[in-house]
């Protein structure tokens, strides 16, 4: 799916968009854009012909080269603060990095399509947010001035606007409160257009083109099936071993104990109930094994009554107290709800075996095409997704439906689980 500016701009009323959070979080980085625009503009202007000038010297070769990796780090650090002001999510679009060597470093940055279109906006990002600064200081102040024109008038104070607008008298000022609402909302929706046009220019220049994340998106789904691959393959090994190992044996040892009853039924009856006893008792724990591997392959309660019901089994022989949420309007897919289901309960298990936790909760909500689920406790932490651990076989998992799973567990804790699962792909 092609990258977009996910600015929530849509269609809102003027009481909707001034309480929007987006609106809020968009005036600060209008505010405060242009110090970056002018000092971006300034050491790039000032770096790029001098390091240029100073090739035919060969110093400047690695003066060039230290200015590509200053301005893709800072377009690198735009695309973060974008996602927070902005919630335009922009992927770093570079292409594979050598290992070594100035030369294929230089040959590398001056390669990639990205490297350019990071200079530009970055030389954009001037007059852009020239703009941007203009416009929102001009909104907010008029916007300020007229709602406390009240205020001003009170303490004896004629307000003049550009010259223009004289509030003199009372019903002026009463009238200047009520057009400085209205005003807010116009500013507001400036802002927010603003917001939209800022995000899309920053989509086009600091995201890949189309055919790199066609290619991007490609190698991921190639990844992806290959690691399902490799989950459904351990998956298999692990039910055959589990067969071989428990039942199979059970099984086995309930046919011998049979047919040694049997023998034994004419000329020792005691012996062979005894025999008949134990061959049942081998009988139910056969039973109660299959019964658990077929809970771990897909447990019935999961496809009856859904994710709520089967996460609050989970959560019921949890040894701490665990609250559950879940959050969904309808039911998503069956391998959606299958994959959160096990991430669900490996985190658990994880929990009671290693973290020491007193208390935890577990979280599904939707979110645009995605199911989230989150696993929190409050636990020591430290926990590692390392090659074959059961972390890492959950992750393998979510990416059989291109999801991810992401940790964070630093040491002391509180350690979270987040699954991102797409509902649609």
């Amino acid at each position: 799916m092609p990258l977009r500016a996910r600015v929530p701009f849509g269609p809102k009323g003027p009481v909707g968009v001034v309480v929007d959070p987006a609106t809020w979080r968009a005036v600060p980085y209008m505010l405060v854009s242009l110090a970056f625009g002018v000092g971006w503009f300034f050491v790039l202007v000032m770096a790029v012909p001098f390091s240029l000038m100073l090739v035919v010297f060969w110093v400047g070769i690695p003066l060039v080269l230290l200015t590509m990796i200053v301005w893709r780090g800072a377009a690198m650090l735009e695309r973060r603060v974008l996602r927070v002001a902005l919630g335009v999510h922009i992927a770093d679009p570079y292409r594979e990095r050598p290992e070594r060597g100035i030369v294929p470093h230089l040959g590398w940055l001056l390669k990639d399509p990205a490297t350019w279109k990071d200079l530009g906006y970055l030389l954009l990002l001037f007059p852009l947010s020239l703009l941007e600064f203009v416009v929102s200081m001009v909104g907010w102040m008029t916007t300020a001035t007229l709602i406390t024109s009240m205020f001003w008038y009170g303490q004896g104070d004629v307000l003049r606007l550009e010259g223009v607008v004289i509030i003199d008298s009372w019903p002026e000022a009463m009238l200047g409160t009520i057009f400085g609402f209205g005003m807010l909302a116009v500013t507001a929706y400036a802002v927010r257009g603003m917001a939209w046009l800022h995000g899309t220019l920053a989509t086009v220049l600091l995201g890949g083109s189309e055919e790199e994340r066609l290619r991007a998106s490609e190698e991921r789904l190639r990844a992806s099936r290959a690691r399902g691959i490799d989950a459904a393959e351990a998956e298999r090994r692990r039910i055959e071993r589990d067969l071989h190992d428990g039942a199979q044996q059970r099984l086995l040892s309930v046919a011998v104990d049979l047919g040694r009853a049997q023998a034994k039924l004419d000329h020792d009856p005691e012996e062979a109930r005894t025999l008949i006893a134990q061959a049942h008792s081998g009988t139910k724990a056969a039973i109660a094994e299959l019964r658990d591997l077929a809970r771990g392959i897909h447990p019935a309660i999961l496809s009856d009554r859904g994710l709520d019901a089967a996460l609050s089994g989970l959560a019921a022989r949890a040894p701490v107290q665990v609250d559950v949420a879940v959050e969904l309007a309808t039911r998503p897919p069956a391998a959606v709800e299958s994959i959160a289901y096990f991430i669900v309960a490996e985190a658990l298990a994880n929990m009671a075996k290693h973290s020491a936790a007193t208390e935890a909760s577990v979280r599904v909500t939707r979110e645009d095409r995605r199911v989230l689920v989150d696993v929190w406790d409050n636990g020591i932490g430290g926990a590692l997704v390392s090659p074959g651990g059961g972390l890492a076989g959950l992750a393998d998992r979510a990416a059989t439906i291109d999801g991810v799973l992401v940790l964070h567990s630093p040491v002391g804790g509180p350690t979270l689980v987040r699954a991102e699962l797409p509902c649609q792909w």
